[in-house]
């Protein structure tokens, strides 16, 4: 009796200790676990397709740092825009102008704080790349001519697209819309009149610095004045249907702030003081 009580003893004694030690070592990490930072969800972002080339750049700096790398969508702003205002879920739009921005505020859409309008860009005129030379844009320039007699102009459709708006201003100030109206290439964005200049489907092209230096196959063979449109400038904004603020606002503040603008300088953008 003795002996098998000393064994039964012996069993106790050291089966108890693995069992300590899953004990302990389960309550280390359940401490653990409860210390770590919860991971945030990632952010989407409906942006103006003339960013594409820059956010996206920005956005691996951003996972770079360890935050969920954003989720991006890029059209027109008017197709954005008319997207957020039918629920689409985006957590910070960044629009090509003021007005889709201001579309969307006046309809209780955006959040309360957070808007900032950093970036800026010029309207050029874009000829394929084997463009023979440079074109003067002055009020004495006579576009329709250069095009000639079936050629077509390509820019973003003015009845909505931000590029195409500041399109008809600069060729209102040119005194050449009468003209060259019936001569569009509507494009729903400012990156399919580009596309239609690289092709060699339109003669020449109105598109922003920023695209023209995105594509080898145009090049640009004038500038307009900057009174000839209305400044060209980029809202970004805080939506109100945003999930997670905080995430949503710190990723607005990279964007908007001095370490993003070297790329969006590398890009072909300005920026705003």
């Amino acid at each position: 009796m003795l002996l098998t009580g000393t064994t039964d003893i012996f069993h106790r004694k050291y089966r108890s200790r693995p069992l300590r030690q899953i004990l302990a070592l389960a309550c280390v990490l359940l401490v653990c676990c409860s210390a770590a930072p919860a991971r945030t969800e990632a952010v989407t972002v409906f942006a103006a397709v003339s960013l594409q080339d820059a956010l996206r750049a920005l956005g691996e700096a951003w996972g770079a740092r360890g935050r969920p790398a954003p989720r991006f969508a890029f059209a027109a702003s008017s197709a954005l825009a008319r997207q957020i205002e039918q629920g689409a879920p985006a957590d910070l739009f960044l629009s090509a102008d003021e007005a889709w921005m201001d579309y969307l505020a006046e309809r209780g859409l955006l959040a309360g704080e957070g808007r900032t309008s950093r970036l800026a860009n010029r309207l050029v005129l874009i000829a394929p790349a084997d463009a023979a030379r440079s074109v003067p844009l002055t009020r004495s320039t006579d576009l329709a001519a250069l095009l000639g007699p079936r050629d077509r102009l390509a820019t973003g459709d003015p009845a909505h697209v931000p590029v195409g708006r500041y399109a008809r201003a600069a060729l209102e100030w040119l005194g050449q819309w009468p003209a060259l109206e019936p001569r569009l290439a509507r494009a729903d964005n400012v990156r399919a009149a580009l596309l239609l200049v690289a092709r060699g489907e339109a003669a020449l092209g109105i598109v922003y610095a920023s695209d023209a230096l995105a594509e080898a196959r145009v090049r640009v063979v004038g500038t307009f004045p900057a009174e000839s449109h209305p400044p060209i400038r980029y809202p970004f904004a805080l939506t109100a249907r945003a999930q997670d603020r905080a995430a949503a606002m710190a990723l607005l503040a990279f964007l908007s702030g001095p370490e993003a603008a070297p790329t969006w300088l590398r890009f072909g953008f300005g920026l705003v003081p």
